[in-house]
């Protein structure tokens, strides 16, 4: 009799990849079907994946037709079955897989709109935390101030575009019907933020993105500030912690321990 381990093993390919059904059905006790009983778990394994993907792109959906995203997303659970035992984790590589999923691939913006809509799936079921004033940074001596962290908002993500594809998330939430859309290649930097159900969508400019991106991936605020000003010379850090502050994106300062350089 095999260990437990390889027990879980088979049953989980049984499953999930649909090889050696015939190898486990013995292992299986009750009733007198065990094989069959089986092929109804995988096909319920297969239904409940699908539908969640389903139910987490249904902008991708409208886009390019339910029939063709539940094709994609069949394939895309044999290829690449959940690592979490989270659910609400599931998809994040699905706009990857479907951009090159036959009969989408010519959709060039499609990528990059499936992720839009993940992001904003994402941050849509965040929970906002209460964020802090000025009154916190002037606590701060000045000359620390560029190596300290901040912490944003949890239901906050940057893209950095090259279709305009929010234009097309408006019109499928607005369920409008424009008589011609022309959909042009065009370089955009995207600031998504939402909670608890809803969401803000908006467009920055490059620098602006760049500084608040940087922050968001746990740079100090003058390594930040650095990278912006690589970008443009003009750039004003100060105005730009400033806007961060009157948004209410920033929840926590983190000061390295004295004498430690960021």
């Amino acid at each position: 009799m095999p260990g437990l381990a390889e027990i879980q093993s088979r049953f989980r390919d049984a499953v999930v990849v649909g090889s050696g059904i015939e190898k486990i059905a013995p292992w299986l006790t009750g009733a007198c079907d065990p094989q069959k009983r089986l092929t109804v778990h995988r096909r319920n394994y297969q239904t409940s994946l699908v539908d969640a993907l389903l139910v987490k792109f249904p902008a991708t959906g409208w886009l390019i037709g339910t029939p063709l995203l539940t094709e994609a997303a069949r394939h895309f659970i044999q290829e690449h079955p959940p690592e979490a035992a989270c659910i609400a984790e599931y998809g994040a590589a699905f706009p990857d897989f479907l951009a090159q999923f036959p009969r989408a691939e010519h959709l060039l913006y499609l990528r990059e709109f499936a992720q839009l809509e993940w992001s904003i799936g994402q941050v849509s079921i965040a929970i906002a935390t209460p964020p802090i004033d000025n009154d916190e940074f002037s606590k701060i001596d000045a000359q620390a101030l560029p190596d300290a962290l901040l912490i944003l908002q949890p239901g906050l993500r940057y893209r950095h575009v090259s279709w305009p594809v929010d234009e097309l998330i408006k019109l499928y939430l607005t369920e409008t019907v424009p008589d011609q859309f022309d959909l042009s290649p065009a370089e955009l930097f995207m600031e998504v933020y939402g909670a608890r159900g809803n969401f803000h969508l908006s467009r920055l400019d490059a620098v602006e993105f760049i500084f608040r991106k940087s922050v968001s991936e746990g740079l100090s605020l003058g390594d930040a500030a650095e990278r912006a000003l690589d970008v443009n010379a003009t750039f004003d850090p100060g105005g730009a912690l400033s806007s961060l502050i009157a948004a209410g994106l920033i929840t926590e300062i983190k000061q390295p321990p004295r004498g430690e350089n960021s």
